[in-house]
């Protein structure tokens, strides 16, 4: 449990008072109406949502894909080997077999680099959760101790007039929504940086015309 846990209850409880003294609207030309439009959520649900998401299993998934490299590994270990024939044929195994050691293990375009980029990103994930997680648990832990705060509680208690709440919850819910945007900033500006190291390993071999090999899942020898 961290502080975000520790302070779901209480932070979901205020936004959602929170929500109730603004499903009439914001005050006009108030600050929240851009973050509003942007994020298309209260902050009461939005917080819901961004609870779910914890590093932990990103960071499993991480060592998961990690663990798959020692089978390529292997793989790479097995076409070492040129063995000791010779002649037209081992020749053309030759060129095979080197083109395929290429294509599983030399490079960031090569299977294992593509293996090692998507354990990266899962790992930068699991930082950008964590990191945002407690910026997240900041921000509620300063409005749940706001005089907004108590000015909400005031406004949505039972026979309550919602008066100068609706301000209050307009100001909570600017400070909440403008940490949950830069958050979500990061997550696009990670996948930006990391979509060029994720895309498809392409078979990278010489022509079929070249080296007498074609190649589609098997290696034939010939034309």
């Amino acid at each position: 449990m961290d502080a975000l846990d520790r302070l779901a209850e209480p932070g979901l409880d205020l936004l959602r008072r929170v929500d109730r003294l603004l499903a009439g609207g914001a005050p006009e030309g108030h600050r929240l109406w851009p973050l509003l439009r942007r994020m298309q959520v209260l902050p009461g649900d939005a917080l819901r949502a961004f609870l779910d998401l914890h590093p932990a299993p990103l960071a499993s998934a991480g060592h998961a894909v990690r663990r798959l490299v020692r089978g390529y590994d292997d793989a790479s270990a097995a076409l070492t080997d040129p063995g000791l024939w010779s002649g037209p044929a081992a020749s053309a195994y030759d060129e095979a077999r080197s083109a395929l050691l290429r294509h599983l293990d030399e490079g960031p375009e090569s299977l294992v680099g593509r293996l090692e980029s998507t354990a990266g990103y899962a790992d930068a994930l699991a930082h950008w959760v964590e990191g945002s997680r407690l910026a997240v648990a900041r921000v509620l832990a300063e409005v749940v101790g706001s005089a907004e705060a108590v000015r909400v509680h005031a406004a949505t208690a039972p026979g309550a007039e919602p008066g100068p709440g609706a301000l209050a919850a307009a100001e909570i819910a600017t400070r909440v929504l403008s940490v949950l945007g830069v958050a979500y900033d990061g997550a696009e500006t990670l996948l930006r940086e990391w979509s060029p190291s994720l895309a498809e390993s392409t078979w990278r071999g010489q022509s079929a015309g070249t080296t007498g090999i074609r190649y589609d899942g098997t290696l034939r020898v010939g034309r």
